[in-house]
Formats: C-alpha cells, structure tokens, sequence
C-alpha cells in the first residue's frame, strides 16, 4: 500500500527532524579543533548508528573545514587537521525507515568575524530562495538556480557550486542515470519543479545553499527540506 502525499511529506519530516537532532549532539560532542576531517566524519557515523539507528546513508559523508570548503561535492581531498580558528561544514544524507534525509550545517571555531558572518548568512539566504521559491512553484530548476545566485550576491557573497538542490524522497529516490541536470536545481534544467516524479507522486526537494568567500578563501553549506515544513 503506496503512503498517501500527506503521509510522504510526515515521513520526509520526520527523517529531517531525526538528521537535525543527530546535528545538535554532534555540534555539542564532536566538533573541536585538532581532529582530522576522516576522523570526525568516523565519530559523527559512529555516533548516528550507535544512538541515532542511522543504518545506511544514500550519500558519502562530507567533512570539509578551511580551503576545502571551497572543493565541489565529487572532490576527495587529502585529510587535514581541523584548526583552533576554523570553518568547516558537515553534510550527511542519512536514511531514517526507508526515508531519506539530506542536512547539511556550517560551524565556526574560534572568534573570527568574517567566518561568522559567512556562516551567518546561510539561513537568510535560505529562506528568502524558499520564500521566492513558494511564490512561483511552477519555475524550472534553471529558474531556481538563479534566484539562489542572486541572493547570495546581494548578502555579499558568490554562490559556491553548481547545485543549489536535488530530488529527496523513499530511498532510492528518482534517478536518471548519467543526467545531472533534470532532477537538479542547476543551470540547464528547464523542467518545472512542480512536475509529477515518474511515480505519479510530487516530487520533494532539498534546497542547497552554497556561499563562497573568495577573499579568504573560505565557503559554507546549508541545506534541508525546501518542500516540506
């Protein structure tokens, strides 16, 4: 028996709910200075599976701190230490009963005004793309992007990758093998968000924010539920 679109979207939720408390314990316990990227990112899957039931997550677990914030998604860099006076972000894609979550937080270590107000800026910028996101839910992925550019621009920053989002859903949610534009948020996506998935279903999206400061050569990465809640 197929969840109604009510249930999908409670399910959705409640995976992103579950992902945000897993975030809360590892700001308060795993985050610190003088600990390796590959390190952490051990900690944090040792952490949702021993208290959090996270069994499998749909994506590779990301941990970048310092210039490697700046490196796109596929990049694998060399490990580095993370530092007193840092900026990293951690971006997991956890699987909670079947349900996918993607969740994604930036956190700054030490007093450094710059790095806090580029981790500051994220959630705005968040919330005004949703925002103009809801007030044309029909707009193209391609549409999306650019008002996700925009934004960052006008709270002084560039945005920092291709993507600004991406499908979510049961996993494995609705894929096109070796196309990454039609169920992207991105340039070239000319397909209206509001389209039915091949599933007859609506489709749910994860919106990214991505914001680059080139002059200190640092980025940062937010990400959650753009459709749900």
């Amino acid at each position: 028996m197929s969840a109604t679109e009510q249930e999908r979207a409670a399910y959705l939720l409640d995976a992103q709910n579950k992902a945000l408390q897993l975030f809360e314990e590892i700001e308060q316990k795993l985050i610190r200075p003088g600990v390796s990227e590959k390190t952490l990112s051990e900690e944090i899957h040792k952490l949702g599976t021993e208290r959090h039931g996270v069994r499998t997550h749909w994506h590779k677990r990301v941990v970048r701190s310092g210039p490697n914030t700046l490196l796109p998604f596929e990049d694998n860099p060399p490990d580095r230490i993370i530092e007193d006076d840092d900026i990293l972000y951690v971006d997991l894609g956890p699987v909670f009963e079947a349900w996918e979550a993607d969740f994604a937080r930036t956190f700054v270590l030490g007093d450094d005004p710059n790095k806090k107000r580029l981790r500051d800026s994220l959630a705005p910028v968040w919330n005004t793309v949703k925002s103009r996101y809801h007030e044309n839910p029909g707009m193209t992925g391609e549409q999306l992007y650019d008002i996700a550019c925009e934004e960052a621009r006008n709270a002084g920053w560039d945005f920092g990758a291709k993507l600004a989002g991406h499908l979510v859903g049961l996993f494995p949610h609705e894929r096109i093998p070796r196309d990454k534009t039609t169920l992207y948020i991105t340039k070239g996506n000319d397909q209206a968000m509001s389209n039915p998935g091949k599933d007859g279903n609506k489709r749910h999206w994860i919106l990214e924010i991505h914001l680059r400061d080139n002059e200190n050569r640092v980025g940062a990465f937010y990400e959650q539920l753009l459709t749900v809640g």
